[in-house]
């Protein structure tokens, strides 16, 4: 591929700056191969997609809606769309929702959805929920209550139910996270529905954080429900978490009629704009439904057990050598305690106080986590 700037010759890469391009190239190959500490999965293949970098993509606006800017994914985005509303059980004809450039492009959204529906609404989120929802409140200038949280990171309900009493003449717009990021858990939707009903609050939007959660635990059995066959009003969901992407992006659903609150016509693209961020990558989409097309719900159901399996692998690997670590039911994730800064640095480990973490996701495979527990051991 060359830039069309008249004599391509005298437009070129100097010998210096493609060593800088191979030497990235060579740095990232190593750190892939010791990345334990993040929720994203490094195991895909999309050349068969290479062909698509050749065009400017911009799936702008609505993905329901073409315009005149043609050069879209907005066909394949759609059909990425209605795979994830199957998934969350919500009927074609009563959802919406878009491809994000990842989880807190979704989170911000539906925020921003419930300030438009609830002015005067009361946000609630507890202490272990992502940085993205506490950035999106400021930004979307909300009240916020912070709850407490349960020792294995889920929410306190008590406090939640106290947080709803105090504040019980305004609407509740709560955050359940399904799948925490330090230590995956996961908040009970049935349970805070079942507050919010034993107080006579009518008026609420629950908004699920699935990022993390949202590819795993619908293939997993006897994992708590929190789709919209509960009272949920939105849910944001990652794509290069659990599916895999070479780029960060994500998928936001909710119902229909509450978009229809917020639509504005644009007339230079002859579209309605609902989304945030107006011109949208058009690639995502891509990987999405090439990866949705070739896996379907039986790869990502072994993926998922696959994923479970191998953190109860290193669960059993780290108990062998006395070090420190847990898991949460139906979790990825193996919360331990915090290992030597070398070995943080050395493994991309996420940290937290006296905790850190590694997720065992797609590309991680027992031979890494018998290499990192090799690497632990040796400084127990």
């Amino acid at each position: 591929m060359s830039f069309d700037v008249g004599n391509s010759a005298e437009f070129c890469l100097l010998p210096k700056d493609m060593q800088k391009l191979d030497d990235l190239f060579h740095k990232l190959k190593i750190k892939k191969e010791k990345f334990m500490g993040y929720q994203v999965n490094h195991a895909f293949d999309y050349s068969e997609l290479y062909r698509f970098l050749g065009f400017s993509i911009n799936n702008v606006g609505d993905p329901f809606m073409e315009s005149n800017y043609g050069v879209n994914t907005k066909e394949f985005e759609r059909e990425v769309l209605d795979f994830f509303a199957d998934l969350m059980h919500i009927r074609k004809e009563d959802f919406w929702g878009y491809v994000t450039n990842g989880g807190t492009a979704g989170n911000m959204f539906s925020l921003y959805l419930a300030r438009e529906l609830y002015p005067d609404g009361m946000v609630y989120f507890s202490k272990d929920t992502h940085y993205s929802i506490p950035k999106s409140v400021r930004v979307c200038n909300m009240e916020y209550r912070i709850i407490d949280s349960q020792p294995n990171g889920e929410i306190d309900y008590l406090d939640l139910e106290k947080q709803l009493q105090e504040n019980r003449n305004r609407p509740a717009i709560i955050v359940a996270n399904i799948g925490t990021t330090m230590t995956g858990a996961v908040d009970k939707v049935s349970k805070i529905h079942q507050i919010l009903e034993s107080n006579s609050l009518k008026k609420f939007h629950i908004h699920c954080d699935a990022a993390m959660g949202g590819m795993l635990l619908p293939f997993l059995e006897d994992a708590p429900q929190f789709d919209f066959r509960l009272p949920i009003s939105s849910m944001a969901i990652s794509g290069h978490k659990m599916i895999g992407a070479p780029v960060p992006c994500g998928i936001v659903l909710t119902k229909k009629e509450l978009v229809q609150r917020i639509e504005k016509p644009i007339e230079y693209i002859v579209a309605v704009d609902n989304t945030l961020s107006g011109s949208r990558n058009g690639l995502s989409p891509l990987f999405l439904w090439y990866a949705v097309k070739k896996l379907g719900n039986k790869g990502f159901k072994a993926l998922a057990k696959r994923s479970v399996r191998n953190a109860n692998y290193a669960l059993s690997k780290f108990k062998e050598i006395g070090w420190d670590a847990w898991i949460n039911p139906n979790a990825n994730v193996v919360v331990l305690k915090r290992p030597s800064e070398e070995l943080v640095k050395k493994w991309q480990l996420a940290v937290y106080g006296e905790i850190a973490h590694i997720y065992a996701m797609g590309h991680v495979s027992e031979k890494m986590i018998d290499e990192f527990v090799s690497d632990l051991q040796k400084t127990a």
